[in-house]
């Protein structure tokens, strides 16, 4: 009877486990930690003692800026308008032909060539035509948190939605750099508006498996020359 060591025991036995984390949802597909909320520190003791109605230690923002985000882990709603389209296309068409002939004399050595036997003619032709399209577009809504504040106005949100639906569950992330003057009153703002934004939406599942190539056509194609 052959007896494993324990290195690989535990090796086979954690197998499993690693099936199981992966089945509830431990891999790829969960959360993000990159794109985790933010959450507001807590203010710093006030130097003036809170009042009946005003209470310092809540923070405050100025009357012209109303109920806007503007401090880390506020949250800003994002509205994806994302709309692109490029078309691109070209031609040529080139054409070439010649004639050579001469007419031997009628006396002499050479007239017993034909004036057929000594013509020439070429004739060349070339047609191409090339044409490429391409469209994407994304819309939705989804809410971030504000991660850092920027001396110059500036800041950075980021944020992610996960649905799980019946076949399978989709994400959608975002990050990027918005303006605080951008911010609506409602705090939404357009994803056109977010500099440097890096926008992720994917899925997984029966769908999203069903609808890419097998690893091994995928192979195939890649060292395939024709």
């Amino acid at each position: 009877m052959t007896v494993f060591p324990t290195k690989f025991a535990a090796l086979a036995a954690g197998i499993p486990l690693l099936g199981l984390s992966a089945c509830l949802g431990g891999g790829a597909t969960g959360p993000n930690p990159a794109y985790a909320p933010v959450l507001a520190q807590p203010a710093p003791a006030p130097a003036v003692a809170n009042g009946a109605i005003f209470q310092a230690v809540n923070g405050y923002a100025p009357l012209t800026s109303g109920a806007r985000a503007a401090q880390v882990g506020d949250l800003v709603t994002i509205t994806l308008v994302e709309r692109t389209q490029a078309t691109k296309s070209n031609s040529a068409t080139t054409g070439k032909s010649s004639d050579f002939g001469l007419t031997p004399p009628t006396t002499g050595p050479f007239s017993l060539f034909s004036p057929s036997d000594i013509a020439l003619s070429s004739d060349s032709s070339f047609s191409g035509n090339g044409q490429a399209q391409q469209s994407n577009a994304l819309t939705g809504e989804i809410s971030v948190t504000i991660a850092e504040v920027y001396p110059n106005g500036t800041m950075l949100v980021r944020g992610e939605k996960l649905m799980t639906l019946n076949r399978g569950e989709e994400q959608v992330r975002i990050s990027g750099i918005i303006r605080a003057a951008d911010i609506g009153p409602d705090n939404r703002i357009a994803s056109s508006r977010v500099a440097n934004a890096r926008i992720i939406y994917g899925g997984s599942g029966e769908i999203a498996t069903a609808s890419k190539q097998g690893f091994l056509t995928r192979f195939f194609s890649a060292i395939s020359p024709f």
